[in-house]
């Protein structure tokens, strides 16, 4: 019992010794004090992805890239944007009203030293002025960063095979585009999975699931392979499929099946009995947090996966130190753009206990990503203020 209160202790004092809000000087602190909001508007920027992106267990072929919207912040001639979701009318005309004419040090919690919490749907744009009113990457704004790159891994690996009648021209495709994502300097491959939910027959579904991950394996024997089945499997397919693998043991596994404590815990007895290093992530697709928090309490989760605007750049600074103190991981997900890939990262390196991140290959004429690269496995920043990017055609 005593080992268990100081223990208990110990998690009380890191949660609330740790320090991740803005870490400025008086002068940058002056700086932004004097800094006035003088315009919010919004933009759109159009992304191609490299190659058609296909189907899921569940969804599609999700095609040639996004429209993402974007927030733009004015500081006279100083400008900050970030990635948000597409805001209605009202929303706009709130945000407009609340944060035009305020002092950037304004949105910012005097206690926390994190953005309020009424302006968070902007909170990217916030972070991303700041940084260009103070010529530092946001990665530096809070304190000296865990490291200065970070792991990263393609999310672009989906079930293309299936748009073909002949299994191996399908085989030929998921591989060519491993090895387009390998040239580009990933070394860490996610395999969309979970064929039989909707596109084959269950069994034969699962089987092509293990052959296809296993082919990938023997191509790039130097890569790490993380596996999600977007929640399309049983229990019992989950461990077929682990099983059916091997000797090849995952670096992590995503959504296998909608996350219960019971599963889990199944699964995690076939971890560690058979590859204890393997990470167990969760909850991109809608999760509930309470639901969550107690399924990492119970210690079935190795690592989060809320969505980085989804849920919320400053209040995955919040949760963060939460999560370390029960032994988790953060990963936030980032399908969709680069421009979260980068948000990401840039978390990861400011805040660490990020083990890698999701890259999400794109390119684009309307908004430049300021020369941050892959190489190596490793997203390699800019070190351009803010988060580096900027629009190209206002």
């Amino acid at each position: 019992m005593k080992h268990i209160a100081v223990s208990l202790i110990s998690i009380l004092i890191s949660v609330t010794a740790w320090s991740n809000g803005l870490s400025l000087s008086d002068a940058e602190w002056k700086k932004l004090e004097t800094s006035r909001i003088t315009s919010v508007n919004w933009d759109r920027a159009i992304l191609d992805y490299p190659r058609q992106v296909g189907k899921n267990s569940k969804r599609d072929i999700h095609g040639w890239g996004p429209v993402i919207s974007l927030c733009v912040l004015q500081s006279g001639d100083v400008e900050g944007i970030g990635e948000m979701y597409e805001p209605d009318d009202n929303t706009r005309a709130a945000l407009r009203k609340a944060v035009e004419g305020r002092g950037v040090k304004e949105l910012i919690d005097r206690k926390s030293r994190l953005v309020k919490k009424e302006y968070r749907k902007i909170d990217i744009a916030i972070y991303d002025l700041i940084g260009v009113l103070l010529g530092k990457p946001a990665y530096r704004l809070f304190g000296e960063p865990a490291s200065t790159d970070i792991p990263v891994y393609s999310g672009m690996i989906y079930l293309d095979d299936c748009e073909f009648s002949d299994p191996e021209e399908g085989m030929r495709r998921v591989i060519d585009n491993c090895r387009w994502d390998y040239e580009f300097g990933y070394r860490q491959f996610k395999i969309k999975t979970g064929r039989g939910l909707m596109w084959m027959p269950r069994k034969e579904g699962l089987q092509r699931d293990i052959e296809i991950t296993r082919r990938i394996h023997e191509e790039f024997p130097d890569t790490d392979i993380l596996v999600d089945a977007n929640d399309a499997y049983t229990i019992g397919e989950c461990i077929e499929f682990l099983e059916g693998i091997k000797p090849l043991r995952l670096y992590w596994i995503e959504e296998p099946f909608r996350e219960n404590a019971a599963d889990l815990r199944t699964l995690k007895v076939w971890k560690l009995q058979n590859a204890p290093e393997m990470l167990i992530t969760d909850g991109e697709f809608k999760p509930d947090n309470d639901e969550m928090m107690s399924l990492a309490e119970k210690g079935l989760l190795d690592v989060f996966l809320q969505d980085i605007i989804g849920y919320g750049f400053t209040n995955w600074i919040e949760l963060l130190p939460k999560l370390t103190a029960l032994g988790v991981q953060a990963s936030p997900h980032c399908w969709k753009s680069f421009t979260k890939t980068i948000y990401a990262a840039y978390f990861g390196m400011a805040f660490g206990h990020v083990p890698t991140v999701e890259g999400a290959t794109c390119f684009s004429r309307d908004v430049d990503f300021g020369g941050c690269r892959i190489k190596n496995g490793r997203f390699i920043p800019s070190e351009k203020p803010g988060f580096g990017i900027t629009r190209t055609r206002k």
